[in-house]
């Protein structure tokens, strides 16, 4: 049976090249890079190499760069590590309604220490509208966290007119741009931002690593507290081998990325065209053109999304019905009732998201399955018969 995987949004297989470079890192090279004899410098070394190969993919200055985690604890860190910093400065904080969870209860968790947060709304498309942003804006502001693009609906914001907004007003700007970096060009000084997030597992690096850019003199309080790693941002004994993964990936994606997005954009056109030429009551979720071009979300009315997944999963494609953090809850997406979509019709949401390893071949196995699927689930459904 053809396997088609398009959900890259969550997890994207590790390029064999980056796997290769990582291997010597587990074994022949394991030295702790704190210590002060030669295996020791060696693995420092070979760090900041890989700081340079991520700052180089974003336009940084290697010293701006902080590996963690995840993109999730790059976005915690970003959050609070600003909010601690700027205690005595207020205790107003403003995200975008549609951002990951990991911003959303971040900035959550500052409201249960009477910290006040708005939650900025988004139109039909899921752009945030920079005059809102600057209504929203108090003396007592201290951090707007907008994300580059939403991994659920595509949209891309305007950040550069967002972060301008926030200098001009003396504001910590931040987004998370997961979704973004090694899909599209992203340069931080073009973008204007003071912090950006990225992850690994969306560049084909392995899952375990991300990595967050912060502006020079911005004071960042620690999360994870303990030793002199990261310049004391980040305590604990560094993952040499995923940083080396990470940072192979981002060469790659450096050398790579204008070939690659021109690919997308083709095969997603495709793809979109095909469903609303073979499906009716379709809606295309996100922004038309303003968008990730690898991504093609949409709405399929009289369906429910879960049920449409699995059984895709049957014919070997593999897509999403939403966020990969929240797919499981079995709630309405709140990405899509932010963007006024009715409750039964984000039901039916279902979310493709191609890289580099992906075909024409497999956007026509999607067309020629998906159709037939989502017949049979309406053939079952008692919305579908009553209309």
């Amino acid at each position: 049976m053809k396997r088609v995987y398009m959900d890259h949004a969550s997890a994207t297989p590790v390029k064999k090249a980056v796997i290769e470079t990582m291997l010597p890192y587990f074994d022949r090279h394991f030295g702790n890079p704190s210590t002060v004899y030669d295996m020791g410098h060696e693995i420092k070394k070979v760090i900041e190499e890989q700081r340079e190969k991520v700052a180089r993919l974003i336009g940084a200055k290697p010293g701006q760069i902080i590996f963690t985690s995840s993109g999730a604890e790059a976005n915690n860190l970003a959050i609070k590590g600003t909010v601690f910093a700027r205690q005595k400065k207020g205790n107003h904080i403003i995200i975008s309604a549609i951002e990951h969870h990991s911003v959303l209860n971040s900035a959550r968790f500052f409201e249960r220490m009477d910290y006040e947060v708005t939650f900025l709304p988004v139109n039909k498309y899921g752009l945030v509208d920079p005059e809102r942003l600057r209504d929203a804006i108090r003396p007592e502001t201290v951090l707007v966290s907008i994300m580059h693009a939403n991994n659920e609906i595509g949209t891309i914001e305007p950040i550069t007119e967002l972060s301008a907004i926030c200098r001009e007003k003396g504001v910590v700007f931040h987004t998370d741009a997961v979704a973004t970096v090694g899909n599209i060009p992203v340069d931080v000084n073009e973008l204007g931002v003071d912090l950006l997030t990225l992850s690994g597992v969306s560049l084909g690096a392995p899952k375990g690593v991300g990595a967050l850019y912060f502006k020079e003199r911005l004071r960042l309080m620690p999360l994870i507290h303990g030793g002199i790693q990261e310049n004391g941002r980040r305590g604990g004994t560094e993952n040499v081998p995923a940083i080396v993964g990470l940072g192979k990936a981002a060469e790659i994606a450096t050398e790579e990325l204008e070939g690659n997005e021109t690919r997308m954009r083709e095969l997603k056109g495709r793809l979109v065209a095909g469903i609303h030429e073979r499906i009716e009551q379709v809606k295309y979720t996100g922004h038309p053109e303003n968008r990730l071009p690898g991504h093609a979300s949409f709405c399929i009315g009289s369906i429910e999304g879960e049920a449409l997944i699995y059984m895709l999963n049957q014919h070997g494609i593999y897509a999403n019905t939403g966020s990969a953090c929240a797919s499981k809850a079995l709630k309405t997406s709140p990405v899509l009732v932010a963007i006024g979509v009715p409750p039964e019709l984000a039901q039916g949401s279902i979310v493709f998201t191609m890289n580099s390893e992906n075909t024409m071949d497999d956007v026509e196995h999607v067309l020629d399955k998906l159709p037939l699927v989502a017949a049979r689930l309406r053939e079952l459904s008692p919305v579908w018969n009553q209309h």
